[in-house]
């Protein structure tokens, strides 16, 4: 046991360190979330989006890119 520990030594630091960085890293965001408390997301259906004919396609019957949407 001793000697496999000898052998990767260097293995075990790195290993161990990443886990410690991944940890520290975890715990900073949960701390900065729970700090932040924003009202949560509310969805409501809109009325345009409950009539029928209501699409996202144009006149030419393609569907429209992200830039004509705005």
């Amino acid at each position: 046991m001793n000697k496999f520990i000898k052998k990767h030594q260097e293995d075990i630091i790195l290993a161990i360190g990443v886990v410690l960085i991944s940890l520290i890293s975890f715990a900073l965001g949960y701390i900065t979330a729970k700090k932040e408390c924003k009202e949560p997301l509310r969805i409501e259906e809109l009325s345009y989006i409950k009539n029928e004919n209501s699409n996202n396609w144009g006149r030419d019957m393609r569907p429209l890119s992200f830039k004509e949407n705005l």
